[in-house]
């Protein structure tokens, strides 16, 4: 006869499948997540797990005060980058490597849309938004908008922000991850790029996904 496992037995056997759980979700932070205080300054393209979803629809304020969504951009691939612009290094540096990889692509940089999203929206408005990324490159896009919009976007780019308090200051900074997002003309996610990819690295490989693309 088959017996029906007792009611501890049970609240054991759950205990550790959420253990299992837990423990993989840890693992995928850890695997694909890098904050800005730990950057390593080496990269190239990530691969990610068949079945991750990463992206999303999205709705913004660009630094000219319109409201673009991810259709806006429709047509031509995405380069993202999610930061702040109170960022002391990891921010320009990495937007300034944009700049330069858009620049060895020559003609094909026309397919390409780089936009930066705010991490932090409180401080960062489509004003302050339009002086910091013109300091890069003119074909930058920057959008911030409200907390709960920001929240969804980064959410769907799974995307790690917290406001860090400075010590012996009233301000704070953001600790966030440093991905770079690739997404194809479609709006659907291509590739992910590691923080400090060196500019002729991503061009060629920013390069190749326009010539297969057509």
């Amino acid at each position: 006869m088959r017996r029906t496992p007792s009611l501890p037995v049970l609240f054991v056997l759950l205990a550790a499948l959420l253990a299992i759980a837990l423990a993989a979700g840890i693992a995928w932070m850890r695997l694909n997540t890098r904050s800005a205080s730990s950057a390593d300054g080496t990269g190239g393209e990530i691969a990610v797990a068949t079945g991750i979803q990463i992206g999303g629809p999205y709705s913004l304020i660009a630094q000219d005060g319109s409201r673009v969504t991810d259709e806006s951009f429709q047509g031509k691939f995405q380069l993202i980058f999610f930061g702040f612009t109170f960022c002391p290094d990891v921010c320009p540096t990495e937007l300034a490597q944009i700049a330069a990889a858009m620049e060895r692509m020559g003609p094909d940089a026309q397919k390409i849309q780089p936009i930066f999203i705010t991490v932090d929206p409180e401080r960062d408005t489509p004003e302050a938004m339009g002086e910091y990324v013109r300091h890069f490159d003119p074909r930058f896009i920057g959008l911030t908008g409200s907390r709960q919009e920001i929240d969804q976007v980064i959410s769907a780019y799974r995307v790690f922000a917290r406001k860090v308090q400075e010590p012996n200051s009233s301000q704070y900074v953001m600790d966030h991850s440093t991905f770079l997002y690739l997404l194809g003309p479609d709006g659907e996610f291509v590739t992910m790029y590691r923080y400090g990819t060196e500019p002729e690295e991503l061009a060629k490989s920013l390069k190749g996904y326009v010539d297969a693309a057509g």
